[in-house]
């Protein structure tokens, strides 16, 4: 097991260019099965979670091919079951469900694992998958989808009681493109990344119609053909070093974003005073020493991304300043407090919100990484500590941070990655 140590109170300086989108990359990856032909997909970032999917691939009977950032695969003669050797170490994998269902007309796929920030029911997929006419049990640990009947197209919703579901409107317009008839998703997540597939499948000759907004239109095809695709920016890894600039940068630039994606972050921080020149494709940001404090809430998209609260929680620390974040889409995803605590910082925790007062200065200390965004969180927070930080449980960031050490270093920051 590795771990980062980090001599904090460094000043970053330069550019970074920002990786291709993990949460696009997973689902597009999967729909590559949903063809015998060969695709291709580029910018595919080097992390854990898509070495687990390829592995996955290659696993149900696909030939992949990677290198450099380039996935290839060709799925010619693939199976139906997903081995729960794989699936249990990434809640991603349970995106292989809908084109297996599409393409097979059967799936076997085990409840997935991944993050522990709460409770992310799978119930909204098999949902959807039953409104397609798909026969669908849980037993054992395993979900078993029967679609030998044929895939027919229905309205279906999936919103829930938090929002809407990516992975869960991902599954269903998988499937749905290879359905008889149209099938009408409502309440459909309008997540960037979920039109990032839509484009993919349409590529691949499928029909879809309204992805980006609640309301996705798919008439099925007979099937589809091979593509080529070049994966979004991701926005999480850009918002998180847009709050690594302001907290700690004389300018900062990121290089290959797509601001359009992250309107709800780029307000927050130009409320908070922090100036920023925004391009097509660039965004530089400056430190503020007069910031001021913010209060948001997560929402879903366009709302402010839960997977920036923790990134948040680590900037308020460094604003003379109050602020307070409440999440309303894992009210659990708060363990990243505790461990900031630890460095000295001011949060007070009630329930689903954080009040947190920016203190003169963090310091050290040993800490342990809960999740994916709490570690990218407790490096951000490192960094700007006076002293020596050791985060523990390194495997958290590089599920879904390209190289994000490597990054960090080449900014000016005193990171290194040893063995515990």
């Amino acid at each position: 097991m590795e771990k980062l140590i980090v001599h904090g109170g460094t000043t970053l300086k330069g550019s970074v260019t920002i990786s291709g989108s993990k949460n696009s990359s997973l689902p597009i990856l999967a729909a590559t099965l949903l063809t015998k032909d060969v695709c291709t997909i580029r910018r595919v970032p080097d992390l854990s979670d898509t070495n687990y999917m390829t592995l996955i691939l290659a696993e149900l009977g696909a030939e992949v091919e990677r290198a450099s950032g380039v996935v290839v695969v060709e799925a010619k003669n693939i199976k139906s079951t997903a081995p729960y050797e794989l699936v249990r170490k990434m809640r991603a994998s349970i995106c292989v469900l809908g084109p297996l269902t599409g393409r097979l007309r059967e799936a076997k796929v085990s409840l997935p694992g991944g993050c522990v920030i709460g409770d992310r029911p799978v119930d909204l997929h098999l949902k959807g998958l039953e409104g397609l006419s798909a026969v669908v049990t849980v037993d054992g640990g395993d979900i078993m989808v029967d679609a030998k009947a044929g895939l027919k197209g229905a309205v279906i919703n999936l919103m829930g009681k938090h929002g809407s579901t990516v992975l869960g409107t991902d599954n269903v317009m998988m499937a749905a493109v290879l359905a008889e008839g149209t099938t009408v998703i409502e309440g459909a997540a309008a997540e960037p990344e979920v039109e990032d597939l839509a484009n993919f499948l349409i590529k691949m000759g499928a029909k879809i119609e309204g992805a980006g907004t609640s309301r996705i239109v798919i008439e099925g095809v007979k099937e589809l053909h091979g593509a080529e695709h070049t994966v979004i920016p991701d926005r999480i890894e850009a918002g998180t070093f847009l709050c690594a600039g302001a907290m700690m940068s004389s300018g900062l630039t990121l290089k290959r974003v797509a601001p359009e994606h992250m309107k709800a972050v780029l307000q927050t921080l130009e409320g908070c005073g922090f100036p920023m020149e925004i391009g097509k494709d660039t965004i530089t940001i400056h430190p503020n020493p007069n910031a001021k404090g913010f209060d948001l809430t997560t929402q879903v998209y366009p709302g402010f991304p839960t997977d920036m609260q923790a990134q948040f929680c680590a900037l308020a620390c460094a604003i003379n300043d109050t602020s307070t974040i409440t999440e309303t889409i894992f009210p659990q995803r708060f363990m990243h407090v505790a461990e900031m605590k630890r460095m000295g910082a001011n949060i007070d925790l009630q329930g689903a919100t954080a009040r947190i007062r920016g203190v003169e200065k963090l310091k050290g200390a040993p800490v342990m990484a809960s999740d994916l965004r709490a570690s990218a969180a407790l490096a951000l927070a490192a960094i700007k500590a006076e002293g020596k930080t050791d985060i523990l449980r390194l495997y958290h960031i590089d599920r879904g941070y390209e190289h994000l050490d490597d990054k960090l270093s080449e900014l000016g920051a005193d990171v290194q990655r040893v063995k515990e």
